[in-house]
């Protein structure tokens, strides 16, 4: 969002809309952000991309749009948390498997997601037991 004629609070509002889309799920309207020029990998206050809030808040369509967008699968937040790690700690397995399954790096972050299944006994969604 460089160059634009927007003022700076203005992108912050655009961002903190998109950021809402991407917590609830509301992938066609999100697709409508990024079509009109909405950076994929872009990042909120706290580092969290559209990817890291829609999979740790369980909502696969939008994880699966934006990951089939090319959103970057390893990206962690501020608190070096990976997306992978926060669906495995929400209990999002089906997001954690389509993370795993675009290739998501299971040692990145802290706590890595293998430490974070452990954790919550959910090695299986990694391990290939799925």
């Amino acid at each position: 969002m460089s160059e634009s004629p927007l003022t700076p609070e203005q992108q912050e509002q655009i961002v903190a809309v998109a950021m809402d889309m991407a917590r609830e799920g509301r992938t066609d309207d999100l697709v409508s952000f990024l079509d009109h020029g909405l950076p994929l990998d872009l990042q909120d206050h706290a580092g969290n991309t559209l990817l890291m809030l829609a999979a740790y808040h369980g909502h696969l369509d939008t994880v699966a749009c934006l990951v089939g967008r090319g959103a970057d699968v390893d990206r962690r937040n501020d608190r070096d948390q990976s997306p992978v790690a926060g669906a495995m700690f929400k209990g999002e397995d089906e997001v954690v498997r389509a993370l795993v399954a675009a290739g998501a790096d299971l040692d990145a972050g802290s706590p890595t997601a293998r430490e974070t299944a452990a954790l919550f006994g959910q090695a299986h969604l990694i391990d290939g037991e799925a």
